[in-house]
């Protein structure tokens, strides 16, 4: 038996779609998405990955083929995406290696900053149907009652437990996002320090192409000036690094947001830290970005005018 117990349809999946069946699980991981890396009986080492199919996940792969066949650092596609069950299931190549930038600073937002860039130049004329809804970390534009989207295994929990700050925070920034009525664009929703993998100085690899989002562009920006720097469990950036890679987003996309957009973005940054700290909270984890979110949150909102 193969080690990592894969469940009964990955055999034949592989099979069918790979010419080779797992031979040696290299390693799994269970997220959001259940994730295996396998070295198939053809010698040929794949990632297969599966999801509940919610009707996202055949425009991120069609998207992500895109951006590999142009040359952009990400796994290429093998397959398209396939229904097994409730799942939706595709493979890419595995690509290892490479390290985490680590750090926080402006010079380090600068250098996620650019990658940001490439990545939603390369994306501007991708044509795909929109993979909605976005990510619950970056869905602002929901239509459920209340301040937050819908997610069961949260709304369960005592919603008393979430200090009011994070509430007011999230309720001012999904109404000041909502208000500028911005066009939405293809974007990476989850551009974080674990997701990406380096060489030196030379970005390898952006993974998590699940969390594409169709959202306004400088919204997604600002999510990831906020959000650059996660490796463990994430928190805010400081404001001062945001500057840095905001700043240079716009000059590497060749375009200056207007005064709207920049608002836009520094409400933005708000959102992904606030569920982040409703998420502590209602978990028990210790409070590191609902802190950060504290300490940042008036001058965020000054910036962005909510």
């Amino acid at each position: 038996m193969l080690p990592n117990d894969p469940p009964d349809w990955l055999r034949g999946w592989c099979l069918d779609h790979l010419a080779g069946e797992p031979a040696e699980v290299l390693f799994r991981l269970r997220q959001i998405s259940m994730v295996f890396g396998l070295r198939l009986t053809n010698g040929v080492e794949v990632v297969v990955k599966a999801r509940e199919d919610d009707g996202r996940a055949g425009s991120c792969v069609a998207a992500q083929m895109v951006l590999a066949e142009r040359g952009f650092p990400c796994a290429r596609p093998l397959t398209p995406v396939v229904g097994v069950g409730d799942l939706a299931v595709h493979a890419e190549e595995y690509r290892p290696g490479g390290d985490v930038l680590y750090g926080d600073s402006p010079d380090v937002a600068v250098r996620y900053a650019e990658v940001f860039a490439w990545l939603m130049t390369d994306l501007a004329d991708v044509t795909v149907a929109p993979p909605l809804p976005s990510p619950r970390w970056s869905r602002w534009d929901h239509t459920d009652p209340g301040v937050w989207p819908a997610i069961d295994f949260l709304d369960d929990r005592d919603q008393s437990a979430v200090p009011d700050f994070v509430v007011n925070t999230a309720d001012r920034v999904r109404k000041r996002v909502l208000a500028a009525g911005l066009p939405c664009v293809l974007g990476h929703a989850d551009f974080e320090a674990q997701n990406l993998r380096w060489h030196g100085d030379r970005i390898w690899t952006v993974h998590d192409w699940d969390s594409l989002a169709w959202q306004p562009e400088a919204a997604l920006a600002g999510l990831a000036s906020g959000a650059f720097a996660n490796s463990g469990q994430p928190t805010l950036a400081p404001i001062e690094s945001s500057e840095a890679f905001l700043a240079t987003y716009q000059d590497a996309r060749g375009r200056v947001f207007t005064d709207e957009e920049l608002e836009v973005a520094w409400a933005a940054s708000l959102w992904t830290p606030a569920h982040n700290a409703r998420w502590e909270v209602l978990h028990g984890d210790a409070p590191v970005a609902g802190d950060a979110l504290e300490a940042q949150a008036a001058e965020r909102l000054r910036r962005a005018n909510a």
